[in-house]
């Protein structure tokens, strides 16, 4: 059982936990994951790790309460305890060597990439930060990414806060007034992950995207998280689960991957209304 020792709404959908896991803690870099099972009968669930205390043995998870766990996840409170917290899973973001980063994040995907922007401000690299949203009210750490980032750009779908627009109007914009980076690491939905490796292909720099497909055992065993990479003309199968996150964008079939991850979407939307539903009784 894992404790969860803070506990903060960021916005209407997006909460922040600290959960004691000192043996993951231990391990953890930017860029690793977890899986939880909110209690003994509950299903096993893929969260990034959005921050560690390796002293106090915290990890840091954020998410969003969009399916039927994550829905019971936020309605845990600082105290109470998680029933599973496997980690740390995955292959650490590679940060070795870079001088000069632009690191975009999109919705919930800010919560992954902001410690991958933390450890290389640390490290004494130049970070650029462009932030996106739908609209003002699901901003999240604004003022974490400004504290670590020479230039931050926000934006809005509806232009309620920052600017108006996607996170690649920015990225072009300093393309073309000459910026250039070591490497662009794009982190959020999958069509946005998308469009930034396309706005950036035409540069050449190298452009890291951090996939989240469906995933169960973390392990590689269940072929669940599985990709398709397109390298030197042939089509490579990879796990997101054991070879990733990460990957290099210009590699990944965008189509196939949100195509298959649209497979489940009448099973997920079910499962969360019977969970809404569930709470409704409960608080009667």
């Amino acid at each position: 059982m894992y404790k969860i020792v803070r506990k903060e709404v960021l916005n209407t959908s997006v909460v922040l936990m600290d959960v004691e896991a000192p043996f993951v803690a231990r391990k953890a870099q930017p860029g690793q994951f977890v899986i939880l099972r909110v209690d003994e009968d509950g299903e096993r669930i893929p969260l990034t790790i959005s921050g560690f205390d390796r002293e106090k043995g915290l990890i840091t998870i954020i998410f969003r309460a969009v399916g039927a766990t994550t829905l019971k996840l936020s309605q845990k409170n600082e105290g109470e305890y998680i029933e599973d917290f496997a980690g740390p899973l995955g292959v650490p973001t590679k940060i070795d060597g870079l001088k000069k980063v632009c690191i975009i994040g999109g919705g919930v995907g800010c919560a992954i990439a902001l410690p991958i922007a933390q450890e290389l401000h640390k490290r004494g690299c130049e970070v650029t930060s462009i932030i996106g949203f739908r609209s003002s009210d699901l901003l999240i750490l604004e003022n974490e990414f400004n504290a670590v980032s020479k230039e931050l750009f926000v934006m809005t779908d509806d232009g309620s806060y920052g600017r108006q627009g996607n996170v690649c109007q920015p990225l072009n914009e300093l393309f073309d007034r000459g910026e250039t980076f070591d490497e662009v690491i794009a982190i959020g939905p999958m069509i946005m992950m998308k469009f930034v490796v396309d706005a950036t292909r035409p540069t050449g720099i190298p452009c890291t995207v951090s996939m989240n497909p469906i995933m169960i055992d973390g392990t590689g065993m269940c072929g669940g998280c599985r990709l398709t990479l397109n390298q030197n003309g042939k089509k490579v199968t990879k796990f997101a689960c054991v070879d990733g996150p990460d990957f290099n964008g210009y590699e990944v079939d965008f189509d196939e991957v949100m195509m298959r991850s649209t497979m489940y979407a009448d099973f997920e939307r079910h499962a969360y209304e019977d969970a809404c539903n569930l709470f409704k009784k409960e608080a009667e």
